[in-house]
Formats: structure tokens, sequence, C-alpha cells
């Protein structure tokens, strides 16, 4: 009843559809890699899913609850969070403060900052302020202090030095391990799936591949054939 459940979910964008019939289970404790070429239609998946454009078709539902017609301020208090691809931070407001809007105790805000030694040193510096990578580790940071029950993260890498995007790949299999269920999409596709148990690859708006990530790692032409959808 804690999964978070896709069913034949198909968006349309313009003159036809980019994601088409997909079906996704993402169970607590576990993540899952959505990889694809660029254009697959993953970003328009995760925005379905999280309430951010609606679907022509399908469904969606959080812990046995339908919310394909639900807001995304609706899905958010069901414990859906959303990292989008770019820097949605609050500009006016410090970093503390923009950590504040999600913390649910000053102890998480603290444990949050623990991880983002960068942020620790700009706590109360405007957000607006900041470097490119420092909002990236505010809106990495703020959803990771909200708790939720169901993650989805969308390019976590971009803006971030490596060495900072390595750092955090094992928060976020903490948090996987705490109870929550992740959906990854990221750039580095072996990243993605050296963290992941399952994978779901999306090639031209349909799901080519769903088991396994070990085996697409240990498996090339697997991948290769996948991302081609073939």
């Amino acid at each position: 009843m804690n999964a978070l459940r896709v069913h034949g979910l198909t968006v349309k964008r313009g003159a036809g559809p980019v994601i088409r019939d997909v079906d996704l289970v993402l169970e607590p404790g576990r993540i899952t890699a959505l990889v694809g070429p660029n254009g697959a239609g993953k970003t328009s998946l995760l925005e379905a899913v999280s309430g951010v454009v609606p679907p022509s078709a399908g469904s969606v539902h959080l812990g046995g609850v339908n919310v394909t017609r639900h807001s995304r301020v609706a899905r958010a208090r069901l414990g859906l969070a959303h990292i989008e691809q770019g820097r949605a931070v609050f500009p006016g407001l410090t970093v503390l403060e923009n950590l504040r809007l999600t913390a649910r105790t000053p102890a998480v805000v603290d444990e949050v900052l623990g991880l983002f030694p960068e942020l620790e040193k700009r706590r109360d510096s405007p957000a607006a302020l900041l470097s490119g990578g420092e909002q990236q580790m505010v809106v990495l940071a703020r959803a990771f202090a909200a708790r939720p029950a169901f993650l989805l993260i969308d390019e976590m890498s971009l803006g971030l030095a490596p060495v900072v995007f390595t750092r955090l790949l094992p928060v976020v299999t903490r948090f996987a391990a705490e109870g929550a269920a992740i959906l990854l999409v990221e750039q580095f596709t072996h990243l993605a799936l050296g963290v992941a148990q399952e994978a779901v690859v999306v090639s031209s708006g349909r799901v080519t591949y769903t088991g396994d990530a070990q085996t697409l790692l240990d498996s090339p032409a697997t991948l290769h054939s996948a991302y081609l959808g073939s």
C-alpha cells in the first residue's frame, strides 16, 4: 500500500504523446533508475507523476490513493517530493529560510546542513547570491529535509562539481534505506544503475526494459538494445 504505482501513463505535448502507456512501481526502501537517451520522455514522466503536467491517460497512485487528478500540492502532502531540473530556490530567502520551509524540526536542518558543508558556510546568505552549484545544493537539501516517502530526482548532477555529486549518491542510498521510494533520473547512467536495485529504460516515449539494475550494468549489450528500443 505504501508503493507509488503508475499505470498506463500517457503524456502529450504539442502534436502527440511524448510518453505512452508507461507502467511503473516504486517500492519503499528501494531506488529505481530511470534511464534512456536524451528526449526519450523521462522528464515528462516525472512531471506527470508529481502533478506538474496532467496526463492524457493512465493513473498515478500514492500509497493506495488515486492522485491522478490531484494538484501538485496535494501530492506533496501525501509525501511526494520532486527535485526538478533547474534551480527552484526562493532567491529572497536565506539558505536557512529555504530549508526551514520543508524541515519538520530544527534538528533536521542541522542534519541536512551537515551533508552540505558548502551551504553551512553560507547559511545566512540570500539564495540569490549563491553560485549555480550552491543553489542546486539548496534544492537538494530542501527536498532531503522534507523526508518524503516518495522522491523523484531529475538530473541531480546538473550544476554540481563531480566530487559533490559523488558525495551525495550515498545520501540518496541512505534515504532509501530509511524507507523512501526513490526514482532517480541521471545523465551518468552507470552511476545511477550502481546505486539502484531496479531499472527502467525509456526510449522514444516507451518503456523498453524493466528489471534488475545490475543486469544492465553487467550486460552492455542489453543496455544498448534497450536504449535503441529494440
